[in-house]
């Protein structure tokens, strides 16, 4: 009996049927499945759902249930249905699992950030070389089970940045993130964008709850994961943030993640 085709026009992404995953390898080439780069996606959905991490640059995803900004090492999730909005930076090279919807049952029913194991990574280079999209084999179908159950269990990462929509405050956000060695307090950065203060407290608050000063610190922290997780030094860190010490910045760190910094990426590892 011949194996079922999917339709050259159906992308495995929209396609409930067939394997229970299909791992996708991403990059910069124009014909490259999973297209990577520096781009922006309009609000859309998949059939699938999709776990995707780039190895370099940044993606901002942005959902019904807030947005969150992915650096290199951390994967994504997205629930099949989920509606969402994402815009790349600088990804040259990344990977993406798309899940089909009768095995995600098990997995995190909202976005989120979660944390990549090294037995993960080896399935995922497992999974990118197979080439049969309509059927797993036996051993590949096992690979497979051993992959969805590590997406199941790994930690979720706090690195959810409320990106606010109101366009005033969006674009001091977009500011305050972009520059996060800048000083300047919450009065300068009002005066900056053209608001009082009262308004921008209130909008912060209001659009992602969070004080301007909490927000501003947990961009801090996804700047020093990002800069962190490509080799950079503590201190060359702690310099680029804004902070009179080392000490000072893995003070911060230990507050938010529990551990050092040294400690934090150790642990991804084990």
């Amino acid at each position: 009996m011949a194996k079922p085709r999917i339709p050259p026009s159906i992308e495995p992404i929209e396609d409930a049927g067939g394997p229970a995953l299909i791992a996708l390898r991403g990059g910069d080439d124009p014909d490259s499945p999973y297209r990577l780069g520096s781009r922006e996606y309009d609000w859309h959905s998949h059939v699938r759902g999709q776990l995707f991490c780039v190895e370099s640059g940044l993606v901002h995803v942005r959902t019904s249930h807030g947005s969150w900004l992915l650096p290199p090492q951390r994967a994504g999730w997205i629930p099949p249905g989920e509606r969402h909005w994402a815009d790349v930076s600088g990804a040259a090279s990344g990977w993406s699992v798309i899940v089909a919807p009768a095995a995600c049952a098990a997995l995190p029913a909202r976005p989120c950030v979660i944390g990549i194991s090294e037995l993960m990574q080896a399935l995922v280079r497992r999974a990118v070389t197979w080439t049969d999209r309509r059927e797993l084999a036996p051993p590949e179908a096992r690979v497979a089970a051993v992959l969805l159950d590590e997406i199941q269990r790994a930690p979720r990462e706090p690195l959810h940045l409320p990106m606010p929509s109101d366009p005033r405050l969006a674009r001091i956000a977009r500011a305050v993130y972009e520059r996060p060695d800048d000083p300047r307090s919450l009065e300068d950065w009002a005066r900056w964008g053209a608001v009082s203060p009262r308004t921008l407290r209130r909008l912060m608050a209001a659009e992602t709850g969070m004080s301007f000063g909490r927000w501003r610190q947990q961009a801090g922290l996804i700047h020093a994961l990002e800069r962190l997780a490509q080799g950079e030094a503590v201190a060359t860190v702690a310099d680029a943030l804004g902070y009179a010490s080392p000490s000072g910045f893995i003070a911060m760190f230990r507050r938010a993640f529990g551990a050092s910094p040294g400690r934090y990426f150790a642990q991804r590892q084990e």
